[in-house]
């Protein structure tokens, strides 16, 4: 009995200890993994308590090792980012959703730099959350050259807002000075303002230069795009199908790709001759969305174009990438039928 005891004994203290090693093993073989990664990297327990960062957390902030661990690591944030990040990471601890936000955090310089903030739980057999692993990535640079080009797409946009301005007051002037009545020239003020409301729907927006309230709908987004180029009162862009809801985010891209057809007609299409005309129709199947625009009566078309321009490029990524929409072109001798196909459910929030 003794010597059965003393196996026994002996087995469980060889289990142990293997169970130990290779725990140390893999913990060894995880920092120098983690160690090899140019991002921060750390890691917590089920609830939350940081146990764990790697070498490049303590080179980019400086700090004494271990001293934040836990929940001394909220500390390293700018304070306007605190709370923020508090309630994000305890939603993600609450419902086991990854982890990800934005924040400023302290470099060893004193200087606070844009970080992106990623996390992801490691999970059982039985699925119950045994770790979270997360990264923390300098974004600072990318950040601030976004911003600087959001400042100067918000100037450029203030200035040509300020040319149609002078051109509409030039106008203006103009009939002042005229001697007898002068409607052209009131119609092509009418024009340039309209110019200058679809330049608001048109240009790339910030989150600052964004549209606070919702856009409206497609028709009359499409309607608002399109009013410089009917003439007198004759409706040259005939609008007619389902409409939607749409706001700012939906709204940039489709005024685009609507401006870019509407500004090629006039130069080269329908819009050239008195007798074109142009029909914008719109279907909606549940989600799915078809916007169709068709010239008639335009000049003869040979075939497609060999060389496609800047504003047609822009207009077609804008549809593709921002909606995850399609844009297809027909290049009939009547005329150019193009068709958008889109998702209801990504033209507003």
């Amino acid at each position: 009995m003794r010597n059965e005891a003393t196996e026994t004994h002996a087995g469980e203290s060889e289990t142990r200890l293997a169970a130990e090693t290779g725990l140390a093993a893999s913990e060894a073989n995880f920092a120098i993994l983690t160690n090899a990664m140019p991002q921060m990297v750390w890691s917590t327990l089920p609830n939350g308590y940081h146990d764990y960062y790697n070498d490049r957390w303590y080179e980019f902030t400086g700090v004494p090792r271990g001293s934040t661990d836990g929940e001394e690591w909220n500390g390293m944030f700018h304070p306007e980012d605190q709370e923020r990040a508090w309630a994000s990471w305890r939603r993600s601890l609450e419902t086991g959703e990854p982890y990800e936000i934005e924040y400023r955090l302290r470099h060893h310089s004193g200087q606070y730099r844009w970080t992106l903030g990623r996390a992801l739980p490691v999970r059982g057999a039985e699925g119950q959350i045994t770790r979270w692993i997360g990264t923390c990535t300098d974004i600072d640079e990318q950040k601030r050259i976004a911003e600087d080009n959001a400042l100067l797409s918000r100037e450029l946009s203030h200035r040509i807002k300020n040319i149609f301005a002078i051109i509409s007051g030039l106008i203006n002037l103009t009939r002042q000075v005229a001697k007898g009545p002068q409607p052209e020239l009131g119609e092509l003020a009418q024009r340039v303002a309209a110019l200058g409301r679809a330049h608001e729907f048109a240009q790339p927006h910030s989150d600052q230069s964004a549209p606070k309230a919702p856009t409206g709908t497609l028709r009359g987004l499409i309607s608002q795009i399109v009013e410089p180029y009917q003439f007198r009162h004759i409706d040259r862009i005939v609008i007619s199908g389902d409409d939607v809801a749409i706001d700012d985010r939906g709204a940039t891209p489709v005024a685009l790709v609507i401006h870019e057809l509407a500004t090629n007609a006039a130069k080269y299409g329908a819009l050239l001759t008195e007798k074109g005309q142009v029909t914008v129709d719109t279907v909606r199947v549940g989600d799915d969305l078809t916007i169709t625009w068709t010239e008639r009566n335009g000049p003869y078309l040979a075939g497609a174009p060999t060389v496609t321009g800047f504003g047609t490029r822009l207009a077609e990524l804008s549809v593709e990438r921002q909606l995850g929409g399609k844009i297809d072109y027909r290049w009939d001798p009547e005329g150019l039928q193009v068709r958008l196909s889109l998702k209801c459910s990504r033209l507003h929030r």
